[in-house]
């Protein structure tokens, strides 16, 4: 009888789908999903709305668009002091839904404006709403990923929130291309009504997200969700100027707001100049939104946390400020329709798909009470503060008879302390996470100023 034919090995499983685009963990899997529903939902809403405040923007007059951007950061300022104190007195699970369903008001509201508005009402309706959209979107994507960085930790986020980057672009990319195909044909009111249906989905994702948490090997134990985080309501603005971490966090963002502002006011006079109807404006500026999404998944997808591992916090994050440089330098040389947009959707692609998830990173390694008061006074107050900086400056520089190449040129010494503030941040992260990783890893972040 023939000898028995050896067993052959056991061949290794084939990795995933997922597990090839992300290194995601056992346990990881369904609050990742959950986190990607909540900013798909959220993102898509928001894009449903932002080329109509875009081309709402247009329609109010070019001069008027700085006394727009004051008035949202007027607003920004009256908003954070009831947000502190619904985060000094409320736990994550109470306090969230309620600032989305404020918004979702709001929407409803505007909605019905929008559908009777007629003449001059209509113009004031639109640029109310600018102002109010400006707010929106900065409020409740901080919010988004305070939540998410109280979920995950440092380790995590590095590998992971550059993946949960890519649901909020597939959901900016659908938001797009929604109004994209139905600005022409579809009421305005119609549109954000589908916008609060979508934040609806958005508290639904989180609630989802919420019961998951206690299910992380890696949460710390003072970010459930029941906890109240206390504190006082003026401690985001105290501690951030007592911080000299957070201090170079504000101004990482006030610097991209201040250059993103200069390209902003470029690319609405493109539109105004070169589209005369409303709705082709509106589609124009969907579909500049629906380039830089399409840009952006895909960087997320395949590259951010690859870039992200082999080049540390800090380089990754100055890779932005380092194209700003190249590019403003290249608009200031070829002030062209073409080369805007081309350098806007480049821009702004690098900011979804790098920039902005390992900006989060660094949110992970202070107290918790800063990932709510703190990050939210930044991501909102020292974002607008900054495009007002940028909004006066383009004006004044048009005033003395100056356009974008000024601009342009004034961008690009700006860009270039930029980069070096993000080497600073990267090296001071590094430095506070070992400082975590040294203390006893059951005890809770001391909430002192760092």
């Amino acid at each position: 009888m023939s000898a028995e034919a050896p067993a052959s090995p056991p061949q290794p499983r084939p990795a995933s789908r997922l597990a090839r685009l992300v290194d995601v963990r056992p346990g990881e899997g369904p609050a990742l999903a959950w986190s990607w529903a909540y900013i798909f939902a959220l993102l898509a809403s928001y894009y449903v709305l932002r080329p109509i405040r875009d081309q709402m923007g247009v329609a109010g007059g070019l001069e008027n668009l700085p006394w727009l951007f004051l008035a949202t950061l007027v607003g920004m300022l009256a908003l954070n002091l009831p947000f502190a104190w619904l985060v000094k007195r409320l736990p994550r699970a109470r306090f969230v839904p309620l600032t989305y369903r404020f918004f979702i008001l709001n929407i409803l509201i505007f909605a019905g404006l929008i559908a009777f508005a007629e003449g001059e009402t209509a113009v004031w309706v639109g640029r109310t709403f600018f102002v109010w959209l400006s707010i929106f979107n900065l409020f409740v994507v901080s919010i988004f990923w305070a939540t998410v960085v109280d979920v995950f930790s440092t380790e995590q986020g590095k590998r992971l929130f550059g993946f949960i980057a890519a649901g909020a672009t597939l959901g900016a990319i659908c938001g797009s291309a929604v109004t994209a195909t139905l600005a022409r044909d579809v009421p305005t009111w119609a549109l954000l009504i589908a916008a609060a249906v979508l934040l609806e989905a958005a508290v639904f994702a989180m609630r989802g997200l919420a019961r998951l948490i206690g299910r992380l090997h890696e949460v710390p134990q003072d970010s459930r969700a029941g906890d109240v985080i206390g504190g006082d309501v003026l401690a985001g603005i105290r501690r951030t100027f007592a911080s000299p971490y957070l201090l170079n966090i504000a101004l990482f963002l006030a610097l991209f707001s201040v250059t993103a502002t200069f390209l902003y006011f470029e690319q609405a006079a493109v539109a105004k100049n070169n589209f005369s109807s409303r709705g082709a404006q509106t589609a124009f500026f969907a579909n500049v939104d629906l380039a830089v999404n399409t840009l952006t998944l895909g960087v997320q997808l395949f590259l951010t946390g690859r870039i992200t591992k082999w080049l540390g916090v800090g380089v990754t994050l100055a890779l932005l400020p380092a194209a700003s440089i190249i590019g403003f330098a290249a608009l200031a040389l070829s002030p062209t329709v073409a080369s805007v947009v081309l350098i806007y959707v480049l821009r702004r692609a690098g900011n979804f798909a790098i920039a902005r998830p390992v900006r989060e990173v660094l949110f992970t390694v202070v107290p918790r009470e800063d990932r709510y008061k703190a990050k939210s006074f930044i991501d909102t107050v020292v974002y607008r503060l900054g495009d007002q900086v940028g909004a006066w400056s383009y004006t004044g520089l048009a005033a003395l008879g100056f356009g974008g190449h000024a601009a342009a040129v004034v961008a690009v010494p700006l860009s270039a302390a930029w980069l070096l503030n993000a080497l600073w941040l990267g090296r001071a992260q590094v430095r506070r996470q070992a400082a975590m990783t040294a203390d006893d890893s059951s005890a809770p972040m001391s909430t002192r100023a760092i």
